[in-house]
This record gives structure tokens, C-alpha cells and sequence, in this order.
């Protein structure tokens, strides 16, 4: 898992990465408000969901210690992030000041 989403993060668009839990009634919450920022979105951002419970040792290198938590990277780099749900309007504007 750890090269091929290391590969995801670096490419040159904007990657959302959701790190959630099946168990987590917020990142039920917010399953669809991505799906909506992704159809707003397009092309601008790719987002990908990573199950914290199947990804440990991912999410303690991103020191991710509640779900949801939200990061943008862009070439690797992480520009932005934030734990627990947003709404669609405020997601995209995050999104769109960094493209």
C-alpha cells in the first residue's frame, strides 16, 4: 500500500486524502460531501479514502489521531489539513485556493 500511495500524493494534482473508519459516524457524514466536492471539482482534485484500521502504519506517519481527518498534498507535499467534517462549499474553496 505505502508505494503505490506514495506514488498517488506525488503526482502533479491535487490529491485529497480522507483518512476515515467504517466505525466513524462523522466519516459516514462525510462520505458524501466528497463525492459532491469531487463532481464540483473534476478533474482539479483526486481524492482517495484510506481506512486508518487497514492503513496503521500510514496513519501514524501522518500522525492522524481522529477520523475523519482531511489532508491536501500536492507534488508530495502537504499543503493543508484538517480533522472532522466539512462542508462542501467550504471543502472547495480549500481546494480551489491551492490550484
Amino acid at each position: 500500500m505505502k508505494s503505490s500511495f506514495n506514488e498517488i500524493i506525488k503526482g502533479g494534482s491535487l490529491t485529497l486524502v480522507d483518512f476515515y473508519a467504517d466505525w466513524c459516524g462523522p466519516c459516514k457524514v462525510l462520505a458524501p460531501i466528497l463525492k459532491d466536492t469531487k463532481e464540483t471539482l473534476g478533474e482539479k482534485v483526486k481524492i482517495v479514502k484510506i481506512d486508518v484500521d487497514k492503513n496503521q502504519p500510514l496513519a501514524s506517519q501522518y500522525q492522524v489521531r481522529g477520523v475523519p481527518t482531511l489532508i491536501l498534498f500536492k507534488e508530495g507535499k502537504q499543503l493543508w489539513r484538517q480533522s472532522g467534517v466539512l462542508q462542501k462549499d467550504e471543502l472547495v474553496k480549500i481546494i480551489e485556493s491551492y490550484s
